[in-house]
């Protein structure tokens, strides 16, 4: 999920819908709103974000601190304008990216994966069994054959892909693919995409590869 801050509703409104383009969640929220929910939310909420995109905001070079104390998502500033002071000061206040708008929300998307392989080391595709899954976009492969997916039912093979090492609960799952703060989506849609996609896996593999526990939630079985 992609968290946007910015004092314009319409700044917000016009990259969430892009992301929704994109099959990827996001949230937009004020300044204050954004202040109170990233110092009191919880450890699950602030794992679902992938990046926090921040816009127009008072004092948002304070910012990138507050975010560091709970979150090691990267944060990008959205600027209006080219000026290169402007630009410097915001990566000396620990941005780890600043963009110039308008910007489309795949590159967005790149530079986020850039900044976490520079970081983490984290590589454009994992290969787990018989599975490659690219984080990308492109749909993942089984036996060297592309296996085409939903974006929802390829985001989720993708977030269980990242976590492989941890069983992940329904609602970890339903914050990182469809958002945190979205009222219109029940949480139990997770288990519908999620049962679409163990169908076409066991189809491909002959066997079902995600194992599912009450209670305790969903990981890989695949090595």
């Amino acid at each position: 999920m992609f968290v946007i801050v910015d004092e314009r509703d319409i700044v917000k409104t016009g990259y969430a819908t892009s992301f929704n383009r994109e099959g990827v969640a996001s949230t937009g929220l004020r300044p204050d709103e954004f202040e109170e929910w990233v110092s009191g939310a919880g450890k699950p909420d602030l794992q679902a974000v992938e990046a926090f995109l921040i816009g127009d905001c008072t004092n948002r070079e304070a910012f990138p601190r507050l975010i560091r104390e709970r979150c090691v998502a990267p944060v990008i500033a959205l600027n209006d304008s080219p000026s290169l002071e402007q630009t410097l000061e915001l990566f000396a206040a620990g941005m780890d990216d600043v963009v110039r708008k308008p910007i489309h929300v795949r590159e967005i998307m790149a530079r986020v994966g850039a900044i976490r392989r520079r970081k983490e080391t984290s590589p454009e595709y994992k290969v787990v069994g018989e599975m490659r899954v690219y984080f990308d976009g492109r749909d993942p492969e089984v036996g060297g054959s592309a296996l085409p997916l939903p974006r929802r039912e390829r985001r989720i093979l993708e977030y269980l892909v990242q976590n492989q090492s941890k069983r992940v609960t329904k609602t970890q799952i339903f914050n990182a693919i469809y958002g945190l703060f979205d009222d219109e989506v029940e949480e139990d849609v997770v288990e519908s995409h999620i049962s679409k996609l163990r169908k076409k896996l066991r189809h491909r593999l002959g066997y079902d590869p995600i194992d599912s526990k009450r209670y305790l939630g969903y990981c890989l079985t695949l090595n």
